[in-house]
């Protein structure tokens, strides 16, 4: 969903039973979900979290919200809903 990508490049999603992912099933583990959480940089981005010499991350070096989900569609194939758009349907 759109909601998911914030400001800087970050993105989240959920799985609600990891057998979606084609784990087989273990009765004795049950049936669990995972949330996970992306991090996108480009290149130069460390200058901003260095100990020595630390300076602002210049406006090139950033991604943006835009970004982040054109990279999602492109290397994914990933299909992004609107916020009245249900996943059932």
């Amino acid at each position: 969903m759109r909601r998911n990508f914030s400001d800087t490049g970050c993105f989240g999603f959920g799985i609600q039973e990891h057998i979606d992912l084609g784990i087989k099933y273990d009765p004795s583990t049950g049936i669990y979900g995972m949330d996970f959480y992306v991090v996108l940089e480009r290149p130069g981005y460390r200058v901003g979290r260095r100990r020595r010499c630390k300076s602002r991350v210049g406006i090139h070096q950033r991604v943006t919200k835009d970004d982040a989900m054109k990279w999602f569609q492109v290397k994914y194939e990933g299909v992004i809903l609107n916020k009245s758009q249900n996943i059932g349907s």
